[in-house]
């Protein structure tokens, strides 16, 4: 294959028809389900499918075949099936997987910017879902055009792209349930929903951390009554309710304290974590805008990245029954609600996890005030398979062509709960989970935004993979 029209192949993509198609789909305002309960009646996420599903149509490639599938009441699935180049047909099939739902927009954008505009500035596009994930469905398809248009090689390709990943992927299984008989023998994932440390370097996600997630509502009256009368009678919702998370949670120090969300981390993926922090000085640290003066919860920095990938936490992500302060009355209040995100080890069991949060937040509450678990959520993590020798080779040739420099590997902190499906489903495929987020990518938050050089790179880069998957 040659690398250089490969290279020009993906850059004349991504200048022109990929950036532009790319920016309308951004516009679109395909919010995630769990955050759009009519989402079947506004028709955003059909929307986003359908744009994709047409410019996908108009690269015209030979023998595709493009399909919108939908499972009754289940989000739409975008299925684009491109055969073999000749030779490769026995390869097995490359299943290129991305997502084109979104996270809510949330306030706070900088001047000039917002989810739904698209705005290029200084070399990156911004808006909701450019980084997360909606690029995917173009560096799929746009490694896949490149392989052809440089001579290489490749596998039967299908580009999987999903609608609910941002609501946890609910539907997914019944997808692949659906999807088995055509999908076939899947020998090598490609996931583009991730990403790395910086910039520099094509970097693949070696593991993915598990979650569990539910909605607890402590309740300890029918109605508000006034504080200065009920307090020291009535207990506090908000105080039972904290008195709960310290048996989840050391307050002092962030340590979960529920032995069933706790793993022994692998040798390997402490070497790798060693090796990243060692070669990017500051790596973690200086991810995050931390406000001038606050401190991470250690100052090491391998801790720090290991606690990210490979410890449980606890994040508190909403809450309800508190006013603003603004709005206070002086009211004992009937209940406090609060949404809590726990993220788990690659390899704990989710399911055993959520079990014992459910334990320690219902039994033996005090004063025997109300616990309510709602909106409950839970989904293993992934950890990769070690990688074969045709994929190693792949990668570094990837990492020389388009880089000038070796790949690197991380764990990430987030979930993708359809990698863990597909390694039940596919134990014997190689898997590559990397992406174009980057440390100031901004995903889920004001001021999202995608590196185009970056994104191009990726592109180039997923191209020698499917050619060395096509020779393997």
């Amino acid at each position: 294959m040659d690398h250089d029209t490969l290279k020009t192949t993906v850059q004349t993509l991504w200048d022109g028809p990929i950036l532009s198609s790319l920016s309308e789909l951004v516009s679109i305002p395909a919010v995630s389900p769990s955050f759009d309960a009519d989402w079947q009646r506004n028709g955003h996420l059909d929307a986003a499918i359908e744009h994709v599903r047409a410019w996908a149509e108009e690269r015209e490639l030979p023998g595709a075949r493009v399909d919108v599938v939908q499972l009754d009441g289940r989000t739409p699935v975008l299925l684009i099936d491109v055969p073999a180049t000749p030779g490769a047909e026995e390869v097995g099939t490359a299943l290129l997987y991305g997502h084109l739902d979104k996270q809510p927009p949330v306030g706070g954008w900088s001047e000039g910017l917002g989810p739904w505009t698209p705005v290029v500035r200084d070399g990156k596009l911004y808006g909701r879902g450019s980084a997360d994930d909606c690029y995917s469905a173009y560096a799929a398809l746009g490694a896949v055009l490149s392989v052809r248009e440089a001579g290489g090689a490749h596998g039967r390709c299908v580009v999987l792209l999903e609608t609910g990943e941002e609501s946890g992927s609910p539907d997914l299984p019944a997808y692949l349930e659906h999807l088995r008989p055509r999908l076939g023998e899947v020998s090598l994932v490609v996931c583009l929903d991730s990403g790395g440390a910086d910039y520099e370097r094509l970097w693949l996600t070696t593991s993915l951390r598990g979650m569990v997630a539910v909605e607890v509502r402590v309740q300890v009256l029918d109605s508000g009554q006034h504080s200065g009368i009920a307090s020291g009678v009535v207990p506090s919702s908000f105080r039972v309710l904290r008195a709960l998370l310290d048996r989840v949670e050391d307050p002092e120090t962030g340590r979960v304290r529920l032995p069933e969300l706790h793993v022994d981390i692998p040798e390997v993926r402490v070497k790798e974590a060693t090796a990243a922090v060692a070669g990017l000085p500051g790596m973690v640290v200086g991810s995050f805008p931390f406000t001038p003066g606050v401190r991470a919860v250690s100052g090491d920095e391998l801790e720090l990245e290991l606690n990210r990938t490979w410890r449980p936490t606890l994040s508190v992500i909403g809450a309800d029954g508190l006013p603003t302060p603004a709005d206070a009355g002086n009211v004992l209040r009937p209940s406090t609600s609060l949404m809590l995100s726990f993220r788990l080890p690659p390899t704990a069991d989710s399911e055993a996890a959520l079990a014992a949060v459910r334990r320690v937040l219902t039994t033996e509450v005090p004063y025997d005030a109300q616990v309510e678990l709602s909106r409950v959520e839970h989904a293993d993590g992934w950890n990769a398979p070690d990688l074969a020798p045709w994929l190693s080779e792949a990668l570094d040739r990837a990492g020389s062509e388009v880089f000038g420099q070796p790949w690197g590997a991380l764990g990430m902190g987030g979930s993708i709960p359809f990698m863990g499906l597909l390694q039940e489903a596919y134990p014997h495929a190689q898997f590559v989970i990397t992406g174009a987020l980057g440390p100031d990518s901004n995903a889920h938050v004001p001021d999202e935004s995608l590196r185009l050089d970056f994104a191009a790179k990726v592109t180039m880069a997923i191209g020698h993979l499917l050619d060395g998957h096509g020779k393997r």
